[in-house]
């Protein structure tokens, strides 16, 4: 019983079903104070010879006592199932507070509103009292406390156990509003693994499981997951298949498939099999704690809005003390002042903001949108153009192959590309990895391992494979150390990236050439440079890299790389064009490749060549001439254009820690075409909110008209009000599962 009430969830049920409980039964007892003028004498005298005068009266309290003692049964028995406790001793502390009620009413000792005042009325008192006395903050409860406490001096019992009620009830609403706003992200933290199995070697140089606490995890370290099981830290898998439940991170309803070489994240479930990995990020560096992170730095309170409607909420306080005053004194109709304080409580004005933000809020991590600050929806919704950033986020951001092509009638390209992947298994580069992950994604199976491997520092690698000695690089590697073959440098352009270290990589560009043997070079140099002279060509001019495959005295063939475009980047262009917002293209690329992603992705306007400082002075332009901006990147070099932008949102999977912190919205799972979904939700919250602050206004002005006039009592006032508050909060709750209807066409 103890744990229960400790349980401020719990206890609030609690006290609204016994508030309701006692103003049920004071509206019925008000009912019978009144039923004489209502009833005709005829049916008095029926009633008094029946001796059924005061009993029917009794038996309709009754009645209504029972009927919300078992509401407040089943909502005791609700709140404890979840407790653990026995629910007959709530309902037993509920059935002894009852009759001490029921008592108290055959006696007419006692109004049993006051139950309603004292449950929900004192917190309020106690809150306003708080706020005046600590900050001399005049905001809604400050006038709520005056029109209970007036209510009460008048005599207004119920209309003040009313009001007390229905703020307790906004209240609550409220709570569990920015709770179910909350849930979609909550989970995950409930769904933090406390535990991981780690495979070590033993003395005998055996594979040996343990179990050990997911804190004690470190980098590089090997982690064997189950089915079932949830992933303890990022990493990569090296051994085995399977398919995992990314719901929770990225909203992908369907599992995907994973292998060897493949990424996962903490908090992700493994469905099916069994599977190795090593471990890359750990701790509070894993992706589910710092989702956790960012979900816990979103407030609502930080909207403008939210500070604008307080503001309101002050004036309105300090008119309201003025008209009822005057009414008072004019009217001499205390009544009338107290029913204008009643109605007057701005408490749906104050509602209106923070329910509506926290439902978006809640409405966008159902589709992996972390919000992680409050006035990000509202400063959304007046973005005219988004500014994208290339890299990363309208494409991939890693290298892929898109072309394999054998140079020799020797070699096909399957086998060109089999043994190029197995000369570069062990390689570190990014592009060695791609192609062997190509190949392990087009073939279902792992290169063999090279015979011998070497790395070649700034031009690539060699290695024996099938017993042939093969060179994989640049152009540069390719001169260097294959015997009878040339470079025709006439036909050089720029050097291509080497597959070695990042250092070489950054150190060199991209180079087509055109490689002939001098043993034969009539028909090989015929051959490249009809054949593959502009495939080539156009690959440079593109923004491809390209790889030379060679053995002692002959080219092979070569493979195209490329970071591709996202399968579903043009589409979501589009989706943005079609709400009305502008594009742009930020990127630090050379203008032919700037200019070419541009073109496929759908975005007319395009900034290349562009360092940290050309995009956000680019930002600064657009807002200066009235066109706020939203940037969306990834990259360390997006940070100041992230912070500088009307809003900031960056890619959550593979964005770098300082853009993610720099970001007002991340996408969990670098899924860009949720963009048009939250650019259509921001425009929805602010409508939603407009909504509610107008009619707020708009009831708040009507009902002080009919106080004024004296048509509303107190607790007419009452009601009418505060369903308003009522009535604003299930609007803002319907943002929760808002999604835009899909425009079909009639063809």
């Amino acid at each position: 019983m103890i744990s229960f009430f400790k349980d401020e969830n719990k206890r609030t049920i609690f006290f609204l079903a016994l508030s309701l409980l006692a103003l049920i039964i004071s509206f019925f007892d008000i009912v019978s104070l009144y039923l004489p003028t209502f009833v005709s004498e005829n049916e008095l005298d029926a009633m008094r010879l029946s001796g059924a005068d005061g009993e029917s009266v009794k038996g309709l309290i009754g009645n209504a006592a029972e009927n919300a003692k078992g509401l407040i049964g089943n909502a005791s028995e609700n709140a404890m199932m979840s407790s653990g406790d026995s629910p007959e001793n709530t309902i037993v502390l509920a059935d002894g507070f009852l009759n001490n009620i029921l008592i108290s009413i055959s006696g007419l000792k006692i109004d049993i509103a006051w139950i309603a005042i004292l449950l929900c009325g004192l917190p309020i008192i106690k809150d306003a009292i708080v706020g005046l006395a600590t900050r001399f903050d005049i905001k809604a409860d400050v006038l709520v406390s005056i029109a209970l406490v007036a209510s009460v001096v008048i005599g207004e019992t119920f209309a003040a156990g009313e009001i007390a009620f229905i703020m307790m009830l906004g209240a609550y609403l409220e709570e569990r509003t920015v709770a179910k706003a909350r849930d979609g992200i909550e989970k995950l933290v409930k769904l933090t693994p406390t535990t991981a199995r780690i495979v070590r070697k033993n003395k005998n140089g055996e594979d040996e499981e343990d179990i050990i606490a997911a804190t004690k995890v470190c980098i590089g370290d090997t982690l064997r997951v189950l089915a079932g099981e949830t992933i303890a830290v990022d990493g990569i898998i090296t051994s085995g298949q399977t398919s995992i439940d990314q719901s929770v991170m990225t909203g992908e309803s369907m599992p995907v498939d994973k292998g060897p070489g493949d990424e996962v994240l903490s908090g992700t479930v493994n469905q099916f099999g069994t599977f190795c990995m090593q471990a890359k990020k750990v701790g509070d560096d894993s992706s589910l704690q710092r989702m956790i992170r960012l979900v816990e730095s979103a407030d609502a309170g930080k909207a403008k809005i939210v500070t604008l409607a307080d503001r309101w909420a002050t004036w309105i306080v300090v008119f309201a003390l003025a008209s009822a005053l005057i009414t008072g004194f004019v009217t001499g109709e205390i009544i009338r002042a107290v029913t204008i304080l009643v109605v007057f409580c701005p408490c749906a004005l104050v509602l209106a903001t923070p329910t509506a933000i926290m439902a978006g809020i809640g409405n966008a991590t159902r589709y992996g949108i972390l919000v992680s600050k409050g006035d990000a929806l509202e400063r959304l919704a007046k973005v005219t153009r988004i500014a994208f950033d290339k890299t990363g986020t309208l494409t991939y951001g890693h290298p892929s192959v898109i072309k394999v092509r054998s140079c020799s009638n020797k070699i096909s390209e399957k086998d060109l590309l089999r043994i190029t992947a197995s000369a570069e298994l062990y390689s570190e580069h990014p592009l060695g990895k791609a192609i062997v992950s190509h190949y392990r994604q087009t073939q279902a199976v792992s290169p063999l391992s090279p015979e011998e491997f070497l790395l070649i520092p700034g031009r690539g690698v060699s290695a024996t494979v099938d017993n042939m000695k093969l060179f994989a690089g640049n152009a540069a590697l390719i001169r260097e150390v294959c015997e009878g073959v040339t470079i025709d440098a006439s036909q050089t352009t720029n050097e291509i990236t080497s597959v070695v270290t990042s250092e070489a990589a950054n150190a060199t560009a991209k180079e087509i050439t055109n490689v002939v043997t001098s043993e034969a070079a009539n028909a090989m140099s015929s051959k490249v440079t009809s054949e593959f002279a502009s495939e080539l060509t156009s690959a440079n001019e593109s923004g491809c890299t390209i790889i030379y495959i060679a053995s002692k005295n002959e080219l092979l063939g070569f493979i195209i790389l490329s970071d591709t475009l996202r399968t579903d980047a043009a589409s979501t262009i589009s989706a943005i064009h079609d709400t009305g917002t502008k594009t742009v293209l930020l990127t630090g690329d050379a203008a032919q490749t700037a200019t070419n992603i541009a073109r496929l992705a759908g975005i007319a306007d395009v900034k290349s060549g562009c360092l940290p400082e050309d995009k956000l002075s680019t930002i600064q332009s657009f807002q200066k001439q009235g066109e706020p901006v939203c940037m969306v990147g990834d990259g360390i070099n997006d940070a100041p254009a992230l912070k500088i932008a009307q809003v900031g949102i960056a890619m959550g999977g593979i964005g770098s820690d300082i853009a993610i912190e720099a970001a007002d919205i991340v996408l969990v799972g670098d899924d860009i075409k949720t963009l048009p979904h939250l650019l259509l939700l921001a425009k929805k919250v602010m409508r939603t909110i407009n909504v509610n602050l107008s009619a707020s206004m708009l009831l708040n002005f009507i009902a002080i008209i009919l106080a004024i006039t004296g048509i509303l009592n107190p607790v007419l006032g009452a009601l009418v009000h505060n369903a308003g508050s009522v009535a604003v909060i299930l609007n803002s709750s319907m943002l929760l599962k808002w999604k835009q209807k899909v425009k079909r066409s009639d063809n």
